[in-house]
């Protein structure tokens, strides 16, 4: 299995209503991933809890079934469509981690 780690943050420019509305877009567009991108097992995207020691404003912690199954997700339409339309736009940087476990 392979974990794929995100670490996001959101544009600054965003209000902080905004930054609450693209929050919970991420969250339910990646989290809907499950069950429609073959070897996606699970996908948490942690919002909330944020502490102000941290530099990242969004984490994705997802499971896969191998390192095959991250190159399908990476391009597979309905994560594409995710990442062009919900997090791409209001995102500065990005930084990932992926790993067997």
């Amino acid at each position: 299995m392979v974990k794929h780690i995100i670490l996001w943050t959101l544009n600054p420019e965003l209000s902080e209503d905004e930054k609450k509305a693209v929050k919970a877009g991420i969250k339910a567009g990646l989290e809907g991933l499950v069950g429609k991108v073959p070897g996606l097992l699970d996908v948490k995207v942690h919002v909330d809890g944020r502490l102000a020691s941290s530099n990242a404003d969004v984490m994705l912690d997802s499971t896969l079934e191998s390192e095959e199954a991250l190159k399908g997700y990476a391009v597979h339409p309905e994560h594409v469509a995710v990442a062009n339309g919900k997090v791409r736009p209001y995102t500065v940087q990005r930084s990932c981690l992926d790993f067997e476990i």
